[in-house]
């Protein structure tokens, strides 16, 4: 390419071809062609045969030599309809992308010219998209030369900003300045990364004034002058948006573009721009005059831009007074009192613009507030921070949530100090804000939701779906929670006293305004009810920031002692007289009962009167079961299952109490059992309870103490010796026989039921109550229910090796050899119960009825129809038909099944008199996975959870004995599971039809997320590089039929290296994970991408294991990755792609020549490209964005795009309201899961606070 700007001299470059005639350098056929072209293209009548074939040729032209100068001269002339110029200029930009490293210095130097002109050339008559289009030219270019070959642009930048006449010229140096700076510091342009050093110190030289830059970086090294004059972009920046300001922005719309577009250029420069530098071009002043501006687009361009500066993490106290404080002066907060004020809408008509803009609004005040806590020493007296906090509480107070969430979130960090929880100036807050958290905690996503309450109005506009509701709804309860809890450690008393004797008159005047209680129209969640929860929530933040005073204990002992006395005495009698209220209500009374035991086990603990008071009072609250009333009797049943866990935690936390009075609790609990009107359940729960008090105790004689215990356990194993029960469960025939299964088959063949299309509205007959009456009772007789209970009580919540979990190893190391052959049994047979295989007898067309037996029903939020309740309406509405009959069927084995993972968790609690014996490991994982491809995804979390405790805690000295049998089993059926359950998903929705259940598939897809994600957690926990092996054990094993090394934790490898040199575990391990980066889930993709890049490096030495290792990664995770990377569902895992990608030629490229093949083999992929690419990321220093880069620039042709970028679509006011900032999608996440909350007991009833099922 060469000639001149003006189209002499280029002959030489042009190639003849059969499309085109040269004359002078142009073509007399290709113009009219490029013309018809595009009018097809975008012609609404146009077919799409002709339309593809037009866009073909436009895209060839792009590759032709000459394709350049047409496209100078095309953009060039004026007479050119847009649309045309708007193609010439993209023939310029795909030479410049394309085909700049290719140009010698001159061919560049030519093309630079031809986009300088067209710059300056620019007119306000000019599409603006024209105009953008030209100054992304300019920007592409300089991505590639500037401050190297091309040192003068901010030269001609200036030059072009001081061009008199309209401001076109003005806007377009605007965006070219806000885009480079967007792509230098945030993009992933490969050109702009690999050039990242040059072009980052290139912008801070011309941002900066040059005073500061000579003050901050005296020292610096020379690098080329990029910068022209002394003032910098900053402050050229300020002095137009001060003269925009000074205009009437509403009459004159060109200056108001013009400050909107300069805020956008401060909202890209403010996170990285020189602090100093932000300070001497006054730039907080200019957008704080920006905020009074007489036009919502520049107030809100200039919340954005103060968001992004106080988003910075980090301020000195220099930095800190010049660029924060002004926000705290007087003037300022008046001014931004006025703005929110102005801010608020109407629910039930809400301005768009004006919600926008307070959503924004109350983000960079959050920002704003959260400096006070880090610079409380640093703040000038002259601030008016009471005005300023009396601002935080109104946004607090505001009628939206999600305009409230940012700021309670600042208000929990101002109350977490001491200094400013403590002081003068926020006493006057504490009322109003205890009473807004207060009033906040209500269940609101159990309000009706054609409830008229704003902030429910505003929480249904804002956020679509149930789950996301359900979310933020929890995090905001949580901010609250916190609030209170803090205020109550600063003020102790006068917060309590204030918040209990609020609660006290709510207590009394409960049903004030609501119908009288009825059990005939009885809902768990009516006002009065959502009422007492709101509360006692309330209550129960408020009883742990007691507590965190009482345990500090301040700088006054004495008189803290005589607060604390005087506190839980009057904390007693609020107490007392709560118990003593009277409320037919049973999930009221349930509350009551929750936190009266809350206060006795905490603040109270030391009051035994009063635990007994509770005690007595819970054996005694025995309310009617009122059948006839299915509300109210799940009511009184949820209120009985509470009174034994609450029976449960008092003996867990207070057995030295419960001691004394251990003779009269005995006496008390066999009389109630004596009495016959208890189900097994609740007897056991008694004993257990009584247990609990012995076992935990330390005033009793330790051979008391296990005589006692071996009362309650004796007769437990003597349950499992029962040769009737040993001859049953010896073949899968005589299970069934045993749990009333076998004559289920009969009754289904008999009743036809494969022709029945709802089974909810078949009636069963008299035979079918009989036998769904006979399974319950069948139930009761197993030894399950009683053994899970006992074991529970043995080892949950014991630490190991403390004296009670002693106690327990001792107390079940003769029962665990009688128990465990039988409940593997119980479990190999309760799995194969779902494999149609085994149901022998059932004709061949009734095999389908299998798998409708056995799926779960559960209510699912966001998915299912309907709420909850009336979820359970419809399940006990059903309980007498066919489906209620298949429901009990389900139910048996679930109740078989899940009670045999609780038992072996609880088991592995008791260390090596567990995992100890020699013959477990092989039929444990024959158990527990023969059959469990024939699970469903639901049914497989919970035995996924089961695995991962077992294999967590697992003594290492045991672990080569005990872990690879059970996780190379595990891993192998997830894979099979994952893999087949994605294909069907996939084929599904490829065949789906208009009539199909979208409900169901949904939440079949749901729960498939669920377990694909529990999977890869579960193998990211035991690939955590950061995870330690627990310390060995004190004790040795006795009983053990395994003997193992006597060394110490530290002797054995991490559980990580275990799995990592265990082919027996790797092998399927890396199956699966190379098949998950290929299951459409990109939060699980997501986690697989992470596991493997910390996997890579392990496997770059010379052991002929990590040989082939490498070279399956080489090739079957290499091939996943670009197979994903082509797809545009992973477009949003793209960069995590890339890094695998990229870490995969770091470490592996010297020692295979796999991934460069892999590479080479891919279509329109040359040679050259993958030499220079690979050359390139293994250079020394090279920076994992560069890397990233660097790949996805090579595999740039076969991205997949995704559906938002391959067609740009107008979005409305509405739309663009709903769209989220980061700070709000954070709120819409469940909140993560602590390492405790991760060693928690498995949830073994379903997934915990999602679905129920029956």
């Amino acid at each position: 390419m060469n000639g001149s700007p003006n189209g002499h001299d280029v002959a030489s470059v042009h190639t003849a071809d059969s499309t085109s005639e040269q004359v002078n350098g142009g073509s007399t056929t290709l113009l009219p062609r490029i013309h018809e072209a595009l009018e097809i293209v975008h012609g609404p009548y146009s077919s799409n045969d002709s339309r593809r074939q037009a866009s073909l040729f436009l895209e060839e032209i792009k590759t032709e030599e000459e394709a350049p100068y047409h496209g100078f001269n095309l953009a060039s002339d004026k007479s050119q309809q847009p649309v045309v110029r708007h193609y010439a200029l993209s023939l310029l930009e795909h030479a410049i992308r394309h085909k700049w490293a290719g140009y010698s210095e001159e061919q560049a130097e030519l093309l630079r010219s031809w986009v300088l002109q067209l710059s300056e050339h620019i007119s306000p008559d000019d599409p603006l998209y024209l105009r953008n289009k030209t100054a992304q030219l300019w920007v592409e270019i300089a991505k590639r030369s500037w401050a190297s070959e091309w040192i003068d642009m901010d030269e001609l930048l200036v030059r072009l900003w001081n061009l008199p006449g309209p401001v076109v010229h003005k806007e377009f140096v605007l965006f070219v300045l806000e885009t480079l700076s967007d792509e230098i510091f945030n993009g992933e342009d490969t050109v702009a990364v690999l050039r990242e050093g040059a072009l980052s110190r290139a912008c801070v030289d011309i941002f900066t004034p040059a005073i500061v830059l000579a003050e901050r970086f005296p020292n610096r090294q020379g690098g080329p002058a990029v910068r022209y004059g002394e003032e910098g972009w900053l402050v050229r920046l300020g002095e137009l948006l001060n003269q925009c300001l000074d205009n009437d922005l509403q009459a004159n719309l060109e200056y108001q573009s013009c400050a909107v577009k300069t805020l956008g250029v401060y909202k890209s420069v403010m996170p990285w721009a020189v602090p100093q530098a932000i300070s001497s071009a006054s730039c907080v002043q200019h957008m704080c005059k920006a905020l009074a501006a007489s036009s919502v687009a520049v107030q809100l361009g200039s919340v954005e831009a103060l968001h992004a500066l106080y988003s910075r993490m980090h301020f000195d106290d220099d930095e800190f007074l010049s660029l924060v404080c002004p926000m705290y002066t007087s003037q300022m907060v008046e001014l931004l009192r006025k703005l929110f004020e102005w801010s608020v809408v109407d629910p039930h008509d809400i301005d768009d613009e004006k919600y926008l803009f307070a959503k924004k609004f109350s983000e960079m005040i959050s920002t704003v507030g959260n400096y006070i806590e880090q610079k409380i020493s640093a703040i000038p007296e002259d601030c008016d921070l009471p005005n300023l906090l009396n601002l935080f509480l109104a946004i607090t107070q505001s009628s939206s949530f999600v305009i409230s969430i940012p700021v309670l979130v600042t208000w929990t960090r101002l109350l977490r100090s001491e200094t400013i929880g403590g002081s003068p100036t926020i006493t006057p807050l504490i009322a109003p804000l205890l009473e807004l958290c207060s009033s906040r905690l209500i269940r609101y996503e159990s309000m009706p939701e054609d409830s008229d309450d704003p902030s429910l109005v505003f929480l249904h506009e804002d956020i679509d779906t149930q789950p996301e509701r359900h979310a933020f709804l929890g995090n905001y309860r949580r901010y609250s929670t916190q609030v209170i809890e803090y205020i109550v450690r600063q003020k102790q008393s006068e917060a309590i006293y204030h918040i209990l004797s609020q609660v006290d008159q709510s207590m009394h005047h409960l049903y004030d305004g609501q119908p009288l209680f009825a059990v005939a129209n009885y809902s768990k969640i009516s006002m009065p009810v959502l009422r007492v929860d709101a509360h006692f929530t309330v209550v129960e933040a408020a009883l742990k920031g007691y507590m965190k005073w009482r345990a500090a204990h301040g700088s006054k002992p004495q008189q803290d002692e005589q607060e604390r006395i005087a506190m839980e005495n009057n904390l007693e009698a609020w107490c007392e007289s709560l118990l003593e209220m009277q409320f037919e209500d049973p999930i009221i009374r349930k509350r009551i009962l929750q936190l009266a035991v809350a206060f006795s086990t905490t603040a109270l603990d030391k009051k035994v009167t009063f635990m007994l008071k509770v005690l007595e009072h819970i054996l005694m609250s025995r309310p009617v079961e009122q059948p006839d009333f299915s509300a109210y009797n799940d009511a009184v049943k949820e209120l009985q299952v509470d009174g034994m866990y609450e029976l449960q935690r008092l003996a867990s936390k207070m057995p030295d109490q419960l001691l004394d009075v251990y003779d009269q609790l005995e006496a008390k609990v066999n009389e109630i059992i004596s009495s016959g009107s208890l189900e097994p359940k609740r007897q056991v729960a008694y004993q257990t309870f009584l247990f609990t008090i012995i076992h935990r105790a330390t005033k009793i004689d330790p051979e008391v103490r296990l005589q006692k215990l071996h009362g309650f356990i004796n007769p437990v194993q003597q349950l499992w010796q029962n040769p009737t029960m040993d001859e049953a469960i010896s073949s899968f025939g005589g299970f069934c026989e045993l749990l009333g299964l076998s004559q289920v088959r009969d009754y289904l063949v008999s009743r036809r039921v494969h022709e029945i299309d709802d089974w909810g509205l078949f009636q069963l007959d008299a035979q079918g109550q009989a036998m769904q009456k006979d399974l319950e009772e069948r139930l009761k007789g197993l030894p399950l229910r009683t053994t899970k209970s006992f074991l529970a009580c043995s080892t949950e919540k014991i630490e190991k090796d403390s004296a009670p979990h002693k106690v327990s190893c001792v107390l079940w190391r003769e029962a665990l050899p009688v128990i465990l052959p039988n409940l593997l049994k119980f479990l190999s047979h309760a799995h194969a119960f779902h494999n149609p295989a085994n149901w022998a007898g059932l004709p061949p067309e009734m095999r389908s009825i299998v798998s409708r037996i056995l799926t779960d029903r559960f209510w699912q939020a966001g998915i299912s129809v309907g709420s909850k309740d009336d979820f359970y309406a419809r399940v006990t509405g059903t309980k007498s038909t066919m489906e209620g009959f298949a429901s009990s069927i389900r139910g048996s084995v679930r109740t078989v099944r899940e009670s045999c993972y609780s038992i072996l968790w609880c088991m592995s609690k008791l260390d090596v008199d567990f995992y100890g014996f020699s013959e477990l490991p092989g039929p444990l994982a024959h158990a527990l996975f023969i059959d469990a491809h024939c699970l469903s995804s639901h049914q497989l979390i919970a035995l996924l959870n089961v695995v991962r405790l077992m294999v967590d805690d697992c003594p290492v000295e045991l672990r080569s004995h005990f872990v690879p049998p059970i996780l190379a089993t595990c891993f192998a059926q997830m894979d099979a599971k994952c893999s087949s359950e994605w294909e069907k998903l996939a084929q599904k929705q490829v065949a789906a039809t208009e009539g199909d259940n979208l409900t169901d598939e949904m939440k079949e897809e749901s729960i498939l997320r669920q377990l694909t994600h529990t999977a890869v957690m579960m193998i990211g926990g035991f690939l955590d590089p950061a995870r330690q092996n627990p310390k060995a054990p004190s004790n040795a094993k006795d009983a053990s039929t395994y003997v193992a090394e006597g060394n110490p934790a530290s002797a054995y490898p991490s559980m990580r290296k275990f799995c990592l040199t265990s082919s027996a575990i790797l092998e399927p391990l890396l199956l699966f994970l190379t098949h998950a980066i290929r299951m459409r889930d990109s939060r699980c993709c997501g986690v697989v991408l992470r596991v493997f890049r910390s996997l890579i490096p392990e496997f770059a030495d010379d052991s002929p294991l990590s040989a082939s290792i490498r070279e399956f990664i080489s090739t079957n995770v290499l091939k996943a990755c670009i197979s994903s990377l082509n797809e545009p569902y992973f477009v949003e895992l793209q960069k995590e792609l890339a890094q695998l990608i990229a870490s995969i030629l770091t470490y592996y490229s010297t020692l295979t020549a796999t991934p460069r093949q892999i590479l080479l083999s891919l279509p329109g992929i040359e040679e050259p490209s993958v030499d220079k690419c690979i050359d390139y990321i293994m250079r020394q220093g090279m920076q994992q964005r560069q890397q990233r880069a660097l790949v996805l620039d090579l595999l740039r042709d076969i991205k997949g795009v995704s559906i938002s970028e391959q067609g740009r679509i107008t979005k409305t006011a509405s739309a663009v309201r709903k769209e989220r900032s980061k700070m709000q999608q954070e709120f819409l996440k469940e909140r993560t899961a602590t390492a405790e909350d991760r060693k928690a007991s498995p949830s073994l009833e379903g997934v915990a606070g999602m679905f129920e099922e029956h």
